[in-house]
């Protein structure tokens, strides 16, 4: 019996400061200029554009936000208007997937147990696996210290605030008040930022910006309609 061809499947991690764009079986890395200006409706005409005559069967979205029932839910903080009701799949022409970008990285990035994601970039991402279950969280937006949240002091505003070592410090403390709360047996710092963490905490590894493509192909090969049920703990590779 002939194996059904490979799904050829375009991801885009949806940033503050770029649209990062991959197609499985390509080792090229489309990136888009991205603002507070971006709409939905220019981030696709944009990415269309950007992959040209390119052949793809289904599309998965990083989003930088809240994602219920595989939609935007909420407008995002460092974007344009009009993602929240957005019909992407119109838009694209093909059957898409959205998740949160920060879950997206984090199902690329998993190897099983209790893992905690967290994604210092424009701001701040985090999302939790547990036995293959991927569940985004939005903690940016908690108070931590002084009438500011976690993103306040983690986030790319955060650094240019207090600087690399007032930064750094930050990081490893939030870092460490959510492993107390949330007993991972494994976390993993990505997003733009973390290369300027340094060494890290025992029991934390660095992530790579990458991961978010092999998480968006998982979308398809192993997630089912409703995310977060039942992603299985396996690493297929983007290919």
């Amino acid at each position: 019996m002939t194996p059904a061809p490979a799904l050829k499947i375009l991801v885009i991690d949806v940033g503050g400061t770029h649209v990062k764009v991959a197609l499985t079986g390509r080792a090229e890395i489309w990136k888009i200029p991205s603002s507070d200006k971006l709409t939905a409706r220019r981030m696709v005409r944009d990415v269309r554009r950007a992959v040209g005559g390119e052949k793809y069967d289904v599309v998965s979205i990083g989003y930088p936000g809240v994602v219920i029932h595989g939609r935007p839910a909420i407008e995002p903080f460092n974007l344009g208007d009009g993602w929240a009701r957005f019909d992407f799949g119109k838009a694209f022409g093909k059957p898409v997937r959205v998740i949160n970008d920060a879950a997206m990285q984090a199902l690329g990035s998993y190897r099983g147990g209790r893992m905690l994601f967290l994604g210092v970039g424009t701001g701040l991402g985090s999302a939790m696996i547990v036995d293959g279950t991927v569940q985004a969280m939005e903690l940016a937006h908690l108070p931590f210290k002084n009438g500011k949240t976690y993103e306040d002091y983690a986030g790319k505003r955060g650094r240019r605030r207090l600087g690399d070592r007032k930064w750094r410090k930050n990081v490893f403390e939030i870092l460490a008040c959510l492993r107390d709360a949330l007993e991972p047996d494994d976390v993993v710092i990505g997003g733009g930022n973390a290369e300027h963490l340094g060494a890290l905490p025992s029991g934390v590894r660095l992530g790579s910006n990458a991961n978010a493509f092999v998480g968006g192909a998982r979308l398809w090969r192993l997630g089912k309609d409703e995310l977060g049920r039942a992603v299985k703990p396996r690493r297929p590779a983007v290919a």
